[in-house]
């Protein structure tokens, strides 16, 4: 077999940037997935003429330059806004906290308006230690209780007084009438979906998928390659000899309807702890707007609901609490160790990444290799 410079391990943004990134420096790179495909979660599949987000939405998003000029080498990014909707019990409020949500949730009109409401509902807080914490500082028991503590315990199974606080910080909150999700400077999704940039990324990089790593090559891999880039989960890696990492999983349920335009938008999320999943996603949203939404008759729509992980599934998200980062980094230091290896990517890493951070770490780790030689 030939020799190859790297042998990376999981075809998603981490390893299809670092290929492209050494491919382009000169180096030989094979990438190989257990997947039949490539792209890892960001994988779309063709339907009705409408792509079709495989294992959740994805909105790219940055403020990086430097990560949206990488990406536009490969395909062109239309003008989608991620504006979500929120639907408790039928009650419909705009995300994420804006002055449209506190209109809905208490009939506000001005900031000073919504800031005094917000007051009046916060529970004065010392040392924040939790996610409900966190959010009743942040918002108010009102808008915790209707729009965070149902949706939250169902997508991470556990109370939200034992999931750490910064979980929340995430969500923006505005005194502003403005509905976009994201603060970022650049935002939109591959036109013609993300199968494009992976294969601009990927495009002469030799590739075989449905080939697991574990299947033997784990033990074989210098025979294949100088040194190897992996990207699966680091538990995995050392086959749990520390102990086992715990994630969350998901479960999709997609139908095709014989409608154009089901919920107006691609994202709804369920945020009352009754309804079983959390989300639906209108895929055709993603890349059609305006009058075009009603030419295809048809349209996608997946309800997402969590689970609990197990061996076997697919691992979406860390659970980031004490117990498992300790574990993990007993893990990092069994990683850091090793001379030919490099860990990157979300499962790697075991942390929480945007689209643009996992390209922008897989950049930073190509220059720091690149400055070391």
């Amino acid at each position: 077999m030939m020799k190859y410079d790297y042998l990376i391990v999981g075809s998603g943004l981490f390893g299809a940037t670092f290929a492209r990134l050494a491919t382009d420096s000169g180096k030989r790179c094979l990438v190989i997935d257990k997947r039949p495909h490539l792209g890892g979660n960001v994988y779309c599949e063709s339907v009705e003429g409408i792509n079709v987000h495989k294992y959740g939405p994805h909105v790219f998003h940055t403020s990086d330059k430097k990560v949206w000029e990488f990406v536009n080498r490969f395909v062109e990014f239309n003008r989608f806004t991620l504006m979500t909707v929120a639907n408790y019990k039928g009650r419909l409020y705009n995300l994420p906290f804006n002055m449209n949500t506190f209109h809905q949730m208490w009939g506000v009109r001005t900031p000073d308006e919504a800031m005094c409401k917000i007051e009046e509902e916060r529970k004065e807080i010392g040392r924040i230690t939790n996610l409900e914490e966190q959010a009743i500082s942040l918002v108010g028991r009102g808008i915790y209780e209707v729009l965070i503590k149902g949706y939250t315990e169902k997508q991470w199974g556990r109370a939200c007084t034992e999931l750490p606080s910064f979980i929340i910080r995430r969500l923006p909150v505005r005194y502003t009438f403005d509905n976009n999700y994201f603060n970022d400077t650049y935002q939109g999704v591959p036109i013609g979906g993300y199968n494009i940039l992976i294969d601009g990324l990927l495009k002469g990089v030799d590739t075989q998928t449905g080939v697991d790593f574990f299947d033997g090559m784990d033990k074989t891999w210098r025979n294949v390659a100088n040194k190897l880039v992996f990207t699966g989960k680091i538990d995995d890696f050392y086959h749990q000899k520390l102990g086992s990492l715990q994630y969350r999983s998901l479960r999709f349920e997609t139908e095709t309807l014989d409608i154009a335009n089901y919920q107006g938008g691609a994202l709804m999320n369920y945020t009352d702890k009754e309804t079983p999943y959390t989300r639906i996603i209108e895929h055709k949203h993603f890349e059609t707007f305006g009058a075009a939404v009603e030419r295809n008759p048809k349209t996608l729509i997946t309800r997402e609901y969590p689970a609990e992980y197990k061996l076997g599934m697919e691992a979406y998200y860390p659970i980031n609490d004490e117990d498992n980062n300790n574990l993990y980094q007993r893990y990092k230091a069994l990683a850091d160790a090793e001379t030919d290896v490099i860990f990157g990517g979300r499962l790697a890493e075991y942390r929480y990444y945007d689209m643009a951070s996992v390209i922008k770490s897989a950049m930073n780790r190509w220059d720091t290799i690149t400055s070391m030689s």
